[in-house]
């Protein structure tokens, strides 16, 4: 046993300038760091990060989270053995005293999980995801990027209502290879995107931001762009969507109104309306395409889908365990994203891709709107073989730490390429 010796938190900026909470924890010569991104289209059902509210930071301040560390949970987890991640994690949510953590806030909490992972990692003298696919008992391996390209959504504040259009390099025989793929489409865009006329502005993720009449457009973009780069569309590189449904649905009116399309449409003709774009594009992913507690709606689509097409739960399932339960119970979905402060600890987190792996179904590490450049994620993608990630574009640095650890661990470790989406 090796005791926790320290742990303090203090207050940094993310990606976005606002204010997020970084926790340091040291037990015998080790220290762990951790630093809690946060996201702008955030679930109903998440964990509940603190903010200060007041004027300070607009009300985005993390002093009072700062001082739940400091003042609650440092004392609680002191001399406790930082190697038993599970125990620390339970003690913590224990003294919070809810589900959410919005006592103490779940931001407080993940980032002394978080650094607490870290500082056993640095103890047993390996690197994090090693440590991890130890810990576990997972054979581990890199994981295929789902690189954001086009923004839309909470992510860009305008224009076409779906957050996301990536692309997924499903013809590359590494991660290196798939980088540079994502990065030649990417180019291709921006370059059409100049030739219009229009600046190539990116969004919240690094994702361009083009003036777009609908959906089709950025799918059109998509598509063409990935045949200027040299690849072929749905052999070399498949599409993904993240919907983000429930942002524009109406609970009252039980509809989703897409602006861009000037439709209004009921759950059975928004699952027509996400058919047509996968018969119509070569699309292999459908993230959050109906609202986060449309359930009939979700199991309808899945009936729908064709083999081959992931429906990944985000709002839905939140890196719930209980909603993961409910999701695989009910055939819901067949991929879960996992996202660390959706959880709360990093605990629950790996709980939720144990969970899903047993069950059959894909998981998809992913980072937030609002991140960092702490690269955590990234080693936690390779050491549970999730098989894979999504961080956002190959832009700004806080998404490119990420990206950069995943070229460093394929370097080191001489592990292959995951490949989810195989015949």
């Amino acid at each position: 046993m090796t005791e926790i010796t320290d742990v303090t938190a203090w207050e940094v900026l993310d990606s976005r300038g606002n204010p997020t909470v970084r926790a340091r924890v040291e037990a015998a010569d080790a220290t762990g760091t951790f630093t809690v991104p946060a996201g702008a289209s955030t679930g109903r059902f998440e964990a509940v990060e603190l903010r200060d509210g007041g004027e300070r930071y607009g009300g985005m301040g993390v002093q009072s989270a700062v001082e739940h560390v400091n003042e609650d949970l440092a004392p609680l987890v002191t001399g406790r053995d930082v190697t038993d991640q599970a125990g620390v994690d339970a003690v913590m949510t224990a003294h919070d005293g809810t589900e959410s953590l919005e006592s103490l806030g779940a931001n407080a909490v993940l980032a002394v999980s978080g650094a607490v992972c870290r500082a056993a990692s640095a103890l047993a003298g390996r690197p994090l995801h090693d440590h991890l696919a130890a810990t576990e008992g997972v054979e581990q391996s890199m994981p295929l990027p789902m690189v954001n390209v086009i923004s839309g959504g909470l992510h860009a504040e305008g224009g076409i209502e779906i957050q996301d259009f990536l692309v997924i390099p499903t013809g590359a025989d590494s991660y290196s290879e798939a980088l540079e793929t994502a990065w030649d489409v990417r180019r291709a865009v921006r370059n059409s995107i100049v030739a219009d006329g229009h600046r190539p502005l990116v969004a919240d993720e690094g994702g361009f931001a083009p003036p777009l009449s609908d959906v089709d457009d950025a799918f059109s973009l998509l598509v063409e762009a990935i045949d200027a780069a040299g690849y072929v569309p749905g052999t070399d590189v498949a599409l993904a969507v993240d919907v983000a449904a429930t942002h524009f649905y109406d609970a009252d009116e039980e509809t989703y109104g897409i602006d861009s399309i000037d439709r209004t449409l009921g759950r059975e003709g928004m699952i027509s309306l996400v058919a047509e774009w996968v018969e119509s594009y070569p699309l292999v992913s459908v993230e959050d395409p109906l609202a986060e507690d449309d359930w009939e709606g979700w199991i309808r689509l899945s009936d729908r889908l064709p083999d081959g097409v992931q429906l990944l739960g985000d709002d839905l399932i939140v890196t719930n365990a209980d909603r993961l339960a409910r999701a695989i119970e009910r055939d819901a979905a067949s991929a879960v994203l996992v996202k660390p402060n959706q959880a709360g600890t990093m605990t629950r987190a790996m709980s939720v891709v144990a969970d899903a792996d047993r069950a059959g179904l894909a998981t998809v590490v992913s980072a937030r709107s609002g991140e960092t450049c702490d690269s955590t994620m990234a080693d936690l993608a390779v050491g549970l073989g999730a098989g894979q990630i999504k961080i956002g574009s190959l832009a700004r640095s806080e998404r490119l730490a990420k990206y950069n650890r995943l070229l460093e661990i394929e370097r080191l470790s001489g592990l292959e390429l995951a490949d989810p989406f195989a015949q």
